[in-house]
């Protein structure tokens, strides 16, 4: 079971809105000893929301999608569900009694409510989720997001995102936090040409299978300021000997570098 993420939104495609979802995603899972496998960027296109859902709901993987279940015509989300698992909108329940709490908050006379009026029935229609979806509560203004099955959708402010997010992996997940021990030890590698360290990279992810190496190079403003970030990852048992391999070859090819911080 893998961990993705889709954003939805013509305004993140465009530029007009910078992404807080993944950064937000990121450290939420981070906090509960998880991490994201994959994520994916789309515009309000309907055909290729529909498609990439498809895909994802032919996995078993846990997926938070951010964006669309709103009330006007770029919101797509709920009826691109609909289509990709075959099963018709249909207003829950409890996501109406939510709605209608949100309207008599927000009205002018509270006695006096046209629950029929053309707003309020597109307000009632942002409960409209697929048969068999459950609920997701939003403590931002009471306007539920929704899942089916393993897939998460909410809204795309992200401070209402992560509050969901954090109260579905919580109440659904908890038995996976923290299954999975991970540290990493890096150093940083001045002047260093990557294609010279490959062959050591290599050999240690051959002989660590459960342990990745990684390389983050860095492009300064000289030659001389260029670095990179040479390190590896993942279980704690072999990260040292593994590190210590590391640090062994590149005295071995007569590499600059320095432990700990830049």
């Amino acid at each position: 079971m893998a961990i993705g993420l889709i954003i939805i939104g013509d305004e993140i495609m465009s530029g007009k809105r910078s992404d807080q979802h993944f950064p937000n995603v990121v450290q939420i899972l981070k906090e509960r000893g998880l991490q994201l496998d994959w994520a994916r960027y789309l515009g309000d296109d309907p055909d290729r929301i529909v498609s990439v859902l498809k895909e994802s709901f032919a996995t078993p993987d846990i997926v938070f999608c951010c964006g669309g279940i709103g009330s006007t015509p770029d919101d797509h989300t709920r009826r691109c569900v609909s289509i990709a698992v075959g099963k018709p909108l249909e207003l829950h329940p409890e996501a109406k009694i939510k709605i209608v709490e949100r309207i008599a908050e927000t009205a002018k006379d509270p006695n006096h409510i046209d629950y029929d009026s053309p707003d309020n029935i597109r307000r009632l229609q942002m409960g409209e989720y697929p048969s068999g979806s459950k609920i997701l509560p939003n403590p931002v203004n009471r306007i539920p997001g929704f899942s089916y099955g393993t897939h998460y959708f909410v809204p795309g402010f992200p401070q209402m995102a992560k509050a969901m997010i954090e109260w579905a992996l919580d109440t659904y997940h908890q038995s996976l936090f923290h299954q999975t021990e991970y540290a990493e030890k890096s150093v940083v590698v001045y002047g260093a040409v990557e294609a010279k360290m490959t062959p050591l990279m290599e050999k240690i992810e051959g002989l660590f299978p459960a342990i990745r190496v990684f390389s983050l190079p860095h492009m300064g403003k000289t030659r001389l300021s260029n670095y990179v970030e040479l390190g590896v990852k993942g279980h704690p048992e072999k990260l040292d000997e593994a590190f210590s391999m590391l640090v062994a070859g590149l005295d071995e090819i007569g590499a600059k570098y320095q432990l700990g911080d830049k």
